[in-house]
C-alpha cells in the first residue's frame, strides 16, 4: 500500500511537472510489485530480498488499483488495466461485506481474529474503503463493468451514517461520494504514438484532477472491450466520456481544449 501511494504520487508529479523520470520510477516500482508481490492471483503484503510473504490487506489492494489507474494517465499499458481488473476482482471475492456493504480490512480466508474491522474513516493514510469506492467507480465507468459500480455504491451507502455525522474524518469517502454524483471524466486518445504524446501533454498542461487522459496507441494489443470499441480514425481522435455518457469523437485538439475550458 505504501509503495502504491508512492507510485500514485510519482505519476501525478510526472503529469503535472512533465517529468518523465518520475514516471520511470513509478513503472519500476510497479514492475517490482507485479513480479514479486502478485502470486497465483493473490497479492502479498511485504517482501525482503525479493521474497514476498503475508496476505495483503484491503488498503494494499485499493491503493494499488488507484495507482495503476493514475499511472495509465502518463504511461498507458494494457497490462496495468488488466492487473487493476484482477485486483478489483480479488477485492470483491475476498474482502467485500456482501451483507452490509463495504470491505473488511482482512480477507475472508485470513486467520481468525477477535474483531474483523471494516472502517470508513481516514487515518494516517486514506481509508481503504474510500479508496476502494473511488477506484472501483473509475474502473467501472472506464470499462463499463457494473459489478464494480454496484460494489462502490454499496460501500458509500454503508459509510453514509458516519459520513453524515463526521465528514471531516472521511474526506476521501466524501470525494468518492462526489464522484458517484458527478462521475469522473475520461478522455481516451487513439492514434500514432508521437501525435498522441503531443495531445496528452496539451490536455494535461492544466491540472484537472477530475479528468483522466488515456493515450492509447493505434497498435495497442490486449485492450479491454470498452477501449477496443473506441477505434483509431484519421491522424488522432479523442473520445470524451463522463459516466456512461460519451460525446461525439473529436479530431481537433483546439476544439477539445476549448470544450474542457468551458466545462471548467
Amino acid at each position: 500500500g505504501w509503495n502504491a501511494l508512492a507510485i500514485r504520487g510519482l505519476a501525478d508529479a510526472s503529469r503535472l511537472l512533465d517529468r518523465a523520470d518520475f514516471a520511470d520510477a513509478a513503472v519500476r516500482a510497479l514492475e517490482f510489485l507485479y513480479t514479486h508481490h502478485w502470486r497465483d492471483g493473490r497479492l502479498l503484503a511485504t517482501s525482503r530480498d525479493g521474497q514476498a510473504r503475508l496476505p495483503a490487506y484491503l488498503d494494499d489492494h485499493a491503493l494499488l488499483i488507484d495507482a495503476l489507474l493514475t499511472l495509465c494517465t502518463v504511461r498507458f499499458d494494457a497490462r496495468w488495466l488488466a492487473f487493476a481488473t484482477q485486483l478489483a476482482d480479488a477485492l470483491l471475492e475476498r474482502f467485500e461485506d456482501t451483507q452490509h456493504g463495504g470491505f473488511f480490512f482482512t480477507a475472508h480466508d485470513h486467520e481468525a481474529l477477535i474483531h474483523r474491522s471494516r472502517s470508513f474513516h481516514d487515518d494516517a493514510t486514506p481509508s481503504g474503503n474510500a479508496i476502494a469506492a473511488l477506484a472501483l467507480q473509475r474502473l467501472g465507468w472506464l470499462l463499463g463493468e457494473t459489478r464494480y459500480l454496484i460494489a462502490a455504491e454499496r460501500t458509500l451507502r454503508a459509510a453514509w451514517p458516519t459520513l453524515a455525522d463526521a465528514p471531516l474524518g472521511q474526506v476521501h469517502m466524501a470525494t468518492a461520494l462526489e464522484e458517484h454524483l458527478e462521475p469522473h471524466e475520461f478522455i481516451v486518445l487513439r492514434g500514432e504514438a508521437a501525435e498522441l504524446e503531443t495531445w496528452r501533454r496539451e490536455l494535461q498542461r492544466v491540472w484537472r484532477p477530475r479528468v483522466s487522459v488515456l493515450a492509447v496507441p493505434t497498435d495497442a494489443a490486449g485492450l479491454p472491450a470498452a477501449l477496443a470499441t473506441k477505434p483509431p480514425r484519421g491522424a488522432i481522435v479523442a473520445y470524451r466520456c463522463m459516466g456512461s455518457h460519451c460525446e461525439a469523437p473529436e479530431e481537433s485538439l483546439p476544439a477539445l481544449l476549448q470544450r474542457l475550458d468551458e466545462a471548467g
